[in-house]
């Protein structure tokens, strides 16, 4: 027998021990980052989890979220599911596809899209997923697997190693903070990579703030002089994956190299705290030319094509809007 629920009819025994169990778990997956997810009033989460004979065997947790009011928040209305479906390896295909068309008949109606964001391997369920009407789209991850100090250390370049030096030599210090002024200047500086160069939308300084003071929370602050250079936010999978979720750094400060000396002490970290893996959190598309993909090559990680599954309900508006962002993207950069 195959049951569907959502919410809080989701017993949150079974959805910890199938975290606990699933191959394909993540942070993102967990009952800790749904009701964190709550907390925010610029979007709206959900929770869909499916069982069989009384197991919960799968489970999707994300968000519904667009940007302004009107028509822009239409064009860009979407739905995220962050680091991929929670699955058991036993699901039923019947089980997989009653989940996932859940997900289409609640939310086609209202957004433009629907994308579910792999941190693992997927290739299992792969054929499955596509069988709903999803497409799969390449997108790499670099997993750094995690064992001494001293091994991550030699995992970096000679020249990694040098800067690392450097900074500190420098006056620069990077630290774990709770300090709300520490996190309004990161964002400060992570407001405009987002504006200048990524040229994607940033969630609201409510997000950073809340995810400040969850217990899951590793916010890596680096400073010179008491002023705030960069760092890095990351989230933790009990003691077994630490997430680089956001990163930042002025990194034309001479000798500072702030996002490398965050990304350091957050692996650096990950080896002083018995952590198996640091999760990069993407590295962009497989044949596209990705500098973020070339510095996070650097610190010893694997490469793994974890891919996306994107379900678009509305094609028109979803061409026009990747059209509209191609565009934009070509006149912010001549």
């Amino acid at each position: 027998m195959i049951k569907l629920e959502s919410n809080n009819q989701i017993d949150k025994l079974k959805w910890q021990q199938l975290v606990e169990e699933s191959t394909v778990a993540t942070f993102f997956q967990t009952v800790d980052c749904y009701e964190f997810y709550q907390k925010n009033s610029f979007f709206e989460s959900f929770v869909f989890a499916v069982s069989e004979n009384d197991k919960l065997v799968g489970l999707a947790c994300g968000y519904l979220v667009g940007e302004g009011k009107g028509i822009k928040n239409y064009l860009s209305s979407r739905v995220i599911i962050p680091g991929g479906l929670l699955l058991s390896s036993d699901i039923s295909s019947e089980a997989l596809s009653i989940l996932l068309n859940e997900i289409k008949k609640t939310f086609a109606k209202r957004v433009v899209y629907i994308e579910i964001r792999n941190y693992n391997d997927y290739s299992c369920f792969k054929n499955q997923i596509i069988e709903t009407g999803f497409s799969y789209e390449p997108h790499l991850n670099i997993v750094v697997p995690i064992s001494t100090k001293e091994q991550a250390i030699s995992n970096l370049s000679v020249t990694k190693r040098r800067q690392i030096k450097l900074s500190e030599k420098s006056g620069v210090s990077c630290v774990i903070s709770k300090n709300i002024a520490d996190l309004k200047g990161f964002y400060e500086i992570l407001s405009n990579l987002y504006l200048l160069k990524i040229k994607k939308p940033l969630f609201p300084f409510e997000f950073f703030e809340k995810l400040l003071n969850e217990d899951f929370t590793r916010f890596f602050v680096v400073k010179k002089n008491d002023r705030v250079l960069g760092g890095i936010l990351t989230v933790a999978l009990s003691d077994k994956v630490l997430y680089e979720w956001y990163i930042c750094g002025e990194d034309k400060e001479t000798d500072a190299y702030p996002s490398l000396i965050a990304t350091w002490k957050a692996i650096e970290y990950a080896t002083e705290n018995g952590f198996k893996f640091f999760d990069f959190m993407g590295a962009g598309k497989p044949n596209e030319d990705y500098g973020v993909r070339e510095f996070k090559s650097r610190f010893g990680g694997r490469h793994i094509d974890t891919g996306r599954f994107l379900f678009v309900s509305k094609p028109v508006v979803y061409n026009l809007a990747k059209t509209y962002l191609k565009i934009v993207k070509t006149k912010f950069s001549t």
